[in-house]
């Protein structure tokens, strides 16, 4: 790969037409809420001492350390939000795979192919690629030489740790990614007169040169892509006793009772559209050094204080309890519960809150300051991941965050926010100047363009890739509402204002008037329809009216009009909207199928059993279709045909999206066999849970690779078979399977409106519920047939008692 510097790609649309589109859609001011790799002030240490003793519940434990052949399915993932990790815990070979969430080749990529589609490659797309490889070596520490060998994931208080005995020795390393002193941090220790003795070797990924600074003990290097991105990491040690010096480029250590690592490392992305996402004056090698060097003029107990603090002002914001497991299933490790869980059929319900607390320890390493989760989240094993890592827009990007509000991780969902923020002027500019392009099969055959929209994928470059995707806007911005509808914030709602705007008008240049006739009544009116377009992702590629992206439109136009009142903004337009809205065709069941239909036919045009459930949007993530009296029964049946006939094997995403849909029509049993068919132990590269638990998406027979929306949409699946809601109501324990309904517990549940759900239940039924308002005023809340209104002022709130009676 070329690693000389190079000026920003020819064709780039210039600096003063972003700078005018930005500021245009009043987003410019936002664009500095996402933060890149920057000098910052020294972090607030606490005064008390925070760790704690580690809670069985929330510690998942190994036997063995990971093979280094093998990281992506074994190795323990950390991160601070940006700067991330995969380690080893090898005792005589620590290897950590450094990654940071702007390491990307790749540009703006907009030179269209011959079919009018966008380039999907590693160079012109570009790549999501690691940072850095760290080796701490202690030879004499062969994994064959040492005994009672574990390590463990604190999943509440975000720290990997192993242990093991030699010679009598006890040793014991701790590993964490520290968001204050933005920086890794490992630090290893003894008990019974032990010493270290080795070396550390920092490398990079990309053919980098490593140097040495004797003085100040650092090895460090830099690099430059050749789409300009920079970007460095460096390493250095401390120990209060033996040795450490640069030894040529790594760092030795020699006769250390005790040592402390510190990494810290990132690029000069910055999230500015107008500067090419680039920060010319930020030199990532020279603040990495700066990094590591003021974090290592702290003790190891301060760095680890500084960042359990941080981490558990995060995670406490929920608990959960399923339930009590056996004390066999205590005994297993974590490999071997979830191949038991498999195995023996037996629910086991600490194992299974505890995934979805993995789920949330993920989201808080991976999202947190920087960009958004990717396919990858935060973690690779290498510099080729299958999609090149990217953002796709058709479901995975979405259901990365599906779970964030509801678990009590609002904060975490910030950095998409701030992406579709950073990269809506490019996405503008490049649906301007590109979607109406003769070769796109999807274009508008208006030949009006408006507004903006996505492909089905998207870099961090403002660029796109593979294919065209109309309503991959609406599907965003559908994420970016349900945000605003957990957390109520106006000034939230005004920031994503612009891109409901922009994508609203991008349908209102794309929508189609045609004919329908009422197969009841043989009545015809008409209707507006999708221009031609695929339903993600099987069938025609020339189909209109396509359900999936009617019932985007329909719900995107909602939330416009919603948002136009709130803001009091842009009256007219949302009289415009609204007449658009109501002019929208909306599926109907097949007569053939009993399906509700996908394409504006009765006959099945794609794969019966495919993973996408796209024309099942409006049953979730969406809300129109819900079984109760506002759909007609017709409809819900019709969803629940589809959905059934979808079937119950699939990827791992693919079952989470399933159960969430089984959730939404209150079938327990269905919603929680998807989620223990995505427990199940992945073998051989077959879909299900890796070792170290993350999801494995079966690409070919006998090769599996990491996808992380799996592990997101699966627990987002658990909680709302425990809590459903949308703006004025409330429903508890809609879809409690039998596993978990003897007794349990969760607190911190976000609900749509703007309210704060705290849950005890019993025998199936709720025992006591407590509703806060966080922004909300009115809601009702339900369980069964009772039903109570509940009127709040923010910051109070109510405990409700009988509802199970």
């Amino acid at each position: 790969m070329d690693l000389q510097p190079t000026s920003p790609p020819d064709g780039l649309p210039s600096r003063r037409r972003l700078l005018s589109l930005a500021a245009a859609a009043g987003a410019f001011t936002a664009l500095g809420g996402l933060p890149a790799f920057t000098a910052s002030a020294a972090p607030a240490r606490p005064t008390t001492s925070p760790l704690r003793p580690p809670d069985p519940r929330s510690e998942l434990w190994w036997q063995a350390p990971a093979d280094d052949r093998s990281m992506i399915e074994q190795g323990l993932p950390i991160g601070n939000g940006r700067l991330g990790a995969l380690a080893s815990n090898d005792p005589g070979s620590e290897l950590l795979l450094i990654t940071d969430a702007t390491v990307w080749t790749g540009g703006l990529n907009d030179t269209l192919d011959s079919d009018g589609q966008f380039p999907y490659g590693r160079e012109d797309f570009g790549s999501f690629t690691l940072l850095a490889r760290l080796t701490v070596d202690i030879p004499d520490h062969d994994l064959s030489a040492v005994s009672d060998y574990r390590r463990t994931l604190d999943l509440a208080q975000g720290m990997v740790t192993a242990s093991y005995r030699r010679s009598g020795v006890t040793y014991q390393r701790r590993i964490v990614a520290s968001r204050p002193d933005d920086a890794l941090v490992l630090h290893f220790t003894q008990s019974g007169g032990g010493r270290y003795t080795g070396s550390i070797s920092l490398a990079g990924t990309h053919g980098e040169t490593t140097t040495a600074d004797g003085s100040r003990r650092y090895a460090s290097f830099g690099a430059t892509f050749a789409n300009g991105l920079r970007y460095g990491a460096a390493v250095t040690a401390r120990s209060t006793s033996g040795t450490v010096r640069v030894d040529g480029t790594r760092i030795s250590f020699t006769g250390c009772k005790d040592l402390t690592v510190v990494v810290s490392g990132g690029t000069n992305y910055a999230p500015d559209a107008a500067a090419h996402y680039r920060d010319p004056s930020l030199d990532p090698q020279r603040l990495a050094r700066t990094k590591v060097l003021d974090a290592a003029g702290h003790s190891a107990d301060v760095l680890l204080a500084t960042h359990v603090a941080d981490y558990r002002s995060v995670y406490g914001t929920m608990d959960l309890s399923l339930g009590t497991s056996s004390s066999a299933q205590r005994g297993l490790d974590t490999w071997e519960r979830i191949r038991a869980r498999a195995r023996d059929g037996a629910p086991d319900p600490e194992l299974e809150a505890a995934y979805l607390q993995f789920a949330r320890y993920l989201m808080i390493s991976g999202s947190r300051g920087s960009l958004p989760l990717n396919l990858q989240g935060l973690w690779l094993d290498g510099n080729d991941p299958d999609w090149m890592g990217d953002y796709h827009t058709d479901i995975n990007v979405q259901m990365n965050y599906w779970m964030a509000d509801r678990a009590g991780l609002s904060d975490c969902f910030d950095a998409f926010t701030d992406y579709c923020v950073a990269q809506f002027p490019s996405w503008t500019e490049l649906t301007r100047t590109r979607f109406n392009d003769s070769r796109n099969r999807y274009r508008n055959s208006s030949g009006k363009v408006a507004g903006w929209t996505v492909a089905f994928s998207t870099n961090i470059h403002g660029g796109m890739g593979w294919w065209w995707h109309p309503a991959g806007n609406a599907w965003l911005c559908h994420s970016l509402w349900e945000h605003y509808e957990f957390t109520q914030s106006r000034s939230y709602l005004a920031k994503i204002y612009p891109l409901i705007k922009g994508a609203c008008e991008f349908w209102e240049a794309r929508l189609l008037t045609t004919e329908v006739t009422d197969p009841d009544t043989g009545a015809v009116r008409e209707v507006l329809v999708d221009d031609s377009d695929w339903s993600p992702e099987h069938g025609p590629q020339d189909a209109k009216g396509i359900t999936y992206a009617q019932e985007l439109a329909w719900v995107l136009f909602g939330m416009f009009r919603t948002a136009a009142s709130v803001l009091g903004k842009d009256a007219a337009y949302s009289r415009t909207v609204a007449d658009l809205q109501r002019r929208l065709y909306l599926p109907r069941v097949s007569p053939k199928t009993g399906w509700l239909e996908e394409w504006m036919s009765p006959d099945n045009l794609g794969e019966t059993t495919h993973r996408h459930l796209s024309p099942l949007f409006g049953l979730f993530p969406g809300d129109r279709i819900r079984p109760d009296d506002s759909t007609p029964k017709e409809i819900v049946d019709g969803a629940t045909a589809l959905l059934t006939a979808r079937g119950t094997e699939s990827f791992g995403w693919a079952n989470a999206w399933r159960a969430l849909c089984w959730a939404r029509l209150k079938n327990a049993d269905k919603a929680y066999q998807h989620v223990v068919n995505n427990l199940r132990p992945s073998v051989d590269g077959s879909n299900g849970t890796a070792p170290n638990l993350f999801d494995i998406y079966e690409v070919e027979r006998g090769r599996g690779i990491f996808q992380i929306d799996g592990n997101f949409g699966t627990p987002t699946a658990m909680l709302e078979m425990l809590v459903y809601s949308r703006p004025g109501h409330i429903e508890l324990l809609p879809a409690l399977p039998a596993a978990w309904a003897a007794s349990g517990e969760v607190t911190g549940v976000s609900a749509r409106g703007g309210f704060v759900v705290d849950l005890r239940w019993r025998d199936g039924r709720p025992a006591e519920a407590t509703v806060r308002s966080v922004g909300g005023r009115t809601t009702t809340v339900s369980f069964g047939g009772t039903v109570r209104k509940v009127t709040l002022t923010p910051g109070r709130s109510v405990t409700l008692k009988d509802l199970g009676r």
